[in-house]
């Protein structure tokens, strides 16, 4: 009788052996990479129709500047894709969020930094409050993700307006504003990108570096193997969701620093841009592939098109068109990779394009 086991058990958890590439070779192929190549040729060919305002500085920071919240939104967010699932409540998680902290802060009066850190402590205890239930009811509830945090989105924002009155809060401690809203590292760089820098960072090496990391690939890769080989997956999905609440939590009090406003009505694409940028920067939507690096990669596109758009003449609009094209083309290319390892099948995108998917 066989004993061979089944091959999903050994590629959930990357023991399967697989062949050798050279290291430039593997590094044309990964998606993160073309990708990057795909942002360059965006920022020469902007630089290009516009060096005296577009190639600056004082530009390229402001970019980096916008995309510092969505980087680290799109960190949490990785993390959940790669585990085979969708967090559609983020932008309703910060919006909560920043309420909760606006108030607790204004409740407390002054303008130091002892009311300013329970403001932080409590935005970032709301998005984990967020992460915890939506976590808890997708894995003991059992119930799919799409379903619990699309219901999140609008509770989030429900509560977040009923809170309110609808009506934004704009009282917040001016330290907050000026030393992480709109201060700078060494006169030029802007606090908030260093902090979601540090986010990004820790992230990374988390997902690529520790047993966590390993055990969100896998349970990403074949949820029934990585039971099998021990992984608590219920508690790992619970402590994802908790991971990416927490990150909108912080979102939440970072975008109170740079606007000095709750922005209630501000965050109604934020989930979207943040899938799209991490799916676009090569996490698999069907799970168990994903980079950190490929996530901020995908977030500086739609950013730097917008920005090109505006200083160039071109009406802002085309962004979305240009990042809807891309987003496209980027599961497509996932899909077809995944059907061509599947089967062992090592045809070119373009043959397998004009191919109509045949093999050959």
């Amino acid at each position: 009788m066989s004993t061979t086991k089944p091959a999903t058990e050994t590629v959930a958890i990357g023991t399967l052996e697989e062949p050798r590439t050279g290291f430039l070779r593997g590094l044309l192929k990964a998606q993160a990479f073309q990708i990057l190549l795909v942002l360059l040729v965006i920022i020469i060919i902007f630089s290009a129709l516009a060096p005296d305002t577009f190639a600056q500085w004082s530009n390229f920071r402001l970019i980096i500047q916008n995309a510092s919240i969505l980087a680290v939104l799109g960190v949490g967010m990785t993390y959940i894709i790669i585990t085979s699932g969708i967090d559609l409540s983020i932008g309703s998680v910060l919006v909560f969020s920043g309420v909760v902290s606006a108030l607790t802060m204004r409740a407390l009066g002054g303008e130091g930094w002892g009311v300013a850190t329970v403001g932080i402590l409590v935005s970032i205890a709301s998005g984990v409050v967020w992460g915890l239930f939506n976590g808890f009811l997708i894995a003991k509830g059992k119930i799919p993700p799409l379903i619990v945090t699309l219901g999140s989105l609008g509770m989030g924002l429900g509560f977040a307006q009923i809170i309110t009155g609808g009506v934004d809060i704009r009282q917040v401690p001016s330290v907050l504003t000026d030393s992480i809203g709109y201060g700078n590292i060494f006169g030029t760089i802007p606090m908030i990108s260093v902090i979601a820098l540090v986010v990004v960072i820790i992230g990374g090496i988390v997902l690529h570096f520790t047993r966590f990391g390993l055990h969100t690939f896998a349970v990403g890769s074949s949820e029934i193997a990585a039971r099998r080989v021990g992984v608590k997956v219920d508690r790992h999905l619970i402590a994802v969701y908790t991971l990416s609440g927490g990150l909108a939590g912080l979102a939440g009090i970072l975008s109170l620093s740079q606007f000095s406003t709750t922005a209630i009505a501000g965050q109604s694409q934020t989930n979207l841009n943040v899938i799209a940028a991490v799916v676009i920067g090569g996490t698999s939507l069907f799970g168990g592939v994903g980079t950190i690096f490929g996530t901020v990669v995908g977030l500086f596109i739609p950013a730097v098109l917008q920005n090109g758009f505006v200083i160039t003449g071109v009406q802002p609009f085309w962004q979305q068109v240009a990042v809807g094209a891309v987003l496209i083309t980027a599961v497509y290319v996932d899909q077809v990779r995944r059907s061509s390892a599947m089967r062992g099948n090592s045809q070119g995108l373009w043959r397998k394009f004009v191919s109509g998917g045949r093999r050959g």
